[in-house]
């Protein structure tokens, strides 16, 4: 017996289908135009970016030294 007939039977309504829900398409060029443009109005960002990059590695690498007492 399949699961409609049985629900007929006992009287509960019909099972509701489900609705597949897609994630919404992303405009990779939209994006990288938005991007570009933001830096483009602020170079000093890419700047900060790397400095805060490097300044994070060389605070790793200290911190990795000073626990194994390197120097």
């Amino acid at each position: 017996m399949g699961e409609a007939k049985r629900r007929k039977e006992l009287g509960l309504p019909p099972r509701e289908k489900t609705i597949e829900r897609k994630l919404p398409s992303l405009d990779k060029e939209a994006i990288q135009q938005k991007v570009r443009s933001f830096l483009y109005k602020n170079p000093i960002v890419p700047l900060l970016f790397y400095a805060a990059a490097i300044a994070a590695l060389f605070w790793g690498l200290f911190n990795l030294a000073k626990v194994y007492k390197l120097f």
